[in-house]
């Protein structure tokens, strides 16, 4: 196994992770591609998670961004670590009316307590909708 795969252990623990979050059921989403210290989430878009002038509610996407960041940490934790967001910093340079969502996070830096992650989400065009960068802190 190398640097950038995750062992069965750790995958594992991630989807059973990921299967006891009901917000995220709630949403719609989806895991992706997961690797040490990046996740990746997709979300359909759907009339309910739309505002009132028809564009994906920026709520949604936040969602998005954090889960895929708390995804992104949860692939360099040890089993009894837990961790919460600090901070979330969105771009949102286009809305959305339709199609796939996918956030990829990043682990920028892992500290002995805190995480800085960068996110991007993208449209099924490959269009740049959304930016992120978050910080993570271990739970004591």
């Amino acid at each position: 196994m190398s640097e950038n795969e995750l062992n069965a252990v750790r995958v594992a623990r991630i989807h059973e992770a990921f299967a006891s979050v009901p917000y995220a059921k709630f949403l719609g989403l989806e895991l992706g591609e997961m690797k040490p210290g990046e996740a990746s989430l997709h979300l359909e878009v759907r009339d309910e998670l739309k505002q009132n002038q028809g564009v994906v509610h920026g709520g949604v996407v936040a969602s998005l961004i954090d889960t895929a960041s708390a995804f992104a940490v949860v692939t360099q934790l040890e089993p009894d670590e837990r961790v919460t967001t600090t901070d979330l910093t969105i771009h949102y340079l286009r809305p959305v009316i339709s199609g796939r969502l996918t956030a990829t996070a990043r682990t920028v830096r892992a500290g002995r307590r805190l995480f800085v992650l960068s996110v991007e989400v993208m449209d099924d065009r490959e269009k740049l909708v959304a930016t992120a960068v978050t910080t993570y802190i271990k739970l004591q």
